[in-house]
This record gives structure tokens, C-alpha cells and sequence, in this order.
């Protein structure tokens, strides 16, 4: 990937505004690259999400807890845990008192899929940059938001 005028071959009016589209050029090129990352791994970004919020956990999570605190609030979390069920990465359990509250927890075949997962060292895909670098770029992201 190279200068954004380029890639996208287009002149912009101001700094501002050649920052904004490439901001969003660049999400749209990080979410293919991670689409294509977790494919063999069959699950989706947001899945991993889930199972690293569950590890982090260390014991059952309430699914609203989970879905909270998701980087991409999905509206679909619930599909994404079934799934993840399907594929017994998680486990769910319904609250004995509160039939309403479901909790869910990574089982032992979740936890060895993420340490696979976390063995490839390609999952950052910010190699081009040093870490100061990437420093730099997470405070100017936070100043933005």
C-alpha cells in the first residue's frame, strides 16, 4: 500500500480531508486483511474478539458483559456465540435465578484455538511500522475520538 492519492487516484482539498479518507481506506484494507487472516482458522474477527474477551475473563461472563465490551458492537453477537458454541469454542449456561441471564466461557478447545492463533505472528499487520511509530499512531487515533 502505498500514498492514498495514489492508491485511490484522487486529489484532495485539504490535509483534513486526505486523513478522514484515508482512515477509512485503511479500516476497509485492515478488515479484509484480517478476514483473510482467520479464515483458516474459521472463525471471524469478531468471533476472536469474543474468545479473547472470555479468556481475559477467566470464568463465566454474562453475554451482555460480552457484547459491551466488543470492539465492533455487533448486532449479530448472539449468531456469532451460537456459532462459536456450534463449534464448541464456548460454552453457555443459563443464571439459575434469572432464567434471562445467559453466561457464557471459553472451553479448552477456545483456549488452544487462540494460543495457535496467537503462535502467528502475522496478526498484527502493522509490520511496516516501528513501535514508536505505532505509538505515535494510537495517540493520534485516541485525539481524534
Amino acid at each position: 500500500m502505498g500514498d492514498i492519492s495514489k492508491d485511490i487516484k484522487s486529489k484532495f482539498t485539504n490535509n483534513k480531508v486526505k486523513a478522514l479518507i484515508n482512515l477509512k481506506y485503511t479500516s476497509n484494507w485492515l478488515s479484509s486483511k484480517e478476514n483473510e487472516f482467520f479464515k483458516p482458522y474459521a472463525i471471524s474477527p469478531q468471533q476472536y474478539n469474543i474468545l479473547r474477551i472470555l479468556r481475559g475473563a477467566k470464568t463465566k461472563m454474562k453475554v451482555q458483559i460480552v457484547k459491551e465490551r466488543m470492539i465492533e458492537r455487533a448486532p449479530n453477537a448472539t449468531r456469532l456465540m451460537d456459532k462459536l458454541c456450534d463449534k464448541n469454542l464456548i460454552e453457555r449456561e443459563r443464571c439459575e435465578d434469572d432464567r434471562r441471564v445467559v453466561f457464557v466461557k471459553i472451553t479448552n478447545q477456545g483456549l488452544e484455538l487462540l494460543k495457535t492463533i496467537d503462535e502467528n505472528k502475522n496478526i498484527s499487520f502493522l509490520e511496516n511500522l516501528t513501535e514508536e511509530e505505532a505509538a505515535v499512531l494510537s495517540d493520534l487515533l485516541d485525539k481524534i475520538r
